[in-house]
Parts: C-alpha cells; sequence; structure tokens
C-alpha cells in the first residue's frame, strides 16, 4: 500500500481534472441515520418541474460536525472581507419535491 503522507507529515492529495471543474449546486438536501450523514446536492432550475441530483456526499456523523465547523469558519472569513452574506426569509424557488430535510 502507497504512504500518502510525505516525510514532513503533509497529506498528499490529488485533485483529476474533471473534479476541479466542480459540480453547480443550489440546493442541498441533508439526511442522516446513526452511522451517517448523507448530503444530496441539486441544481434546480426556475419553471423546470424536475431536479436531478448531482452529487451525494456520505459523511460520518464526526467528519459532519467538522464539515459543519469549517463552513461555518470560512463563511465568517468571507464575511469579514465581503460584507455580510443575505439569507432569503423565503427561498427564492420553490422547494416542496423530494424527501424532506435541510439545506
Amino acid at each position: 500500500m502507497e504512504d500518502n503522507q510525505n516525510k514532513d507529515g503533509q497529506l498528499n492529495i490529488e485533485l483529476d481534472q474533471e473534479v476541479a471543474e466542480g459540480t453547480y449546486s443550489n440546493l442541498a438536501i441533508i439526511n442522516h441515520s446513526m452511522s451517517e450523514f448523507i448530503v444530496d446536492f441539486i441544481n434546480i432550475m426556475p419553471g423546470v418541474p424536475k431536479a436531478k441530483v448531482k452529487s451525494r456526499i456520505i459523511l460520518t456523523p464526526q467528519h459532519a460536525k467538522r464539515l459543519t465547523k469549517a463552513l461555518a469558519d470560512n463563511v465568517r472569513k468571507f464575511e469579514q472581507q465581503h460584507g455580510e452574506i443575505k439569507d432569503y426569509e423565503k427561498p427564492p424557488v420553490p422547494m416542496n419535491f423530494g424527501p424532506t430535510g435541510q439545506a
């Protein structure tokens, strides 16, 4: 098995070109069980009644909590540089489809 850490203890992470391009999402549906959190990323378009899950990420509860903290820290840093991110009182598109969850 190949060792992914160098002599300095840093992790060597490879990013393929296709993955680096990313996938746009404007909706996330989150569900969980006792052992995992499931985050479905979806791209919904106005006037289109059907949307597909573009990516699904499955996390352990511990990783979900770490992701929550890291995301909150990055949002705080973003707002310090660029100002407050405005949140909609009501989502700009209807979200009355699919499984229940929180985004």
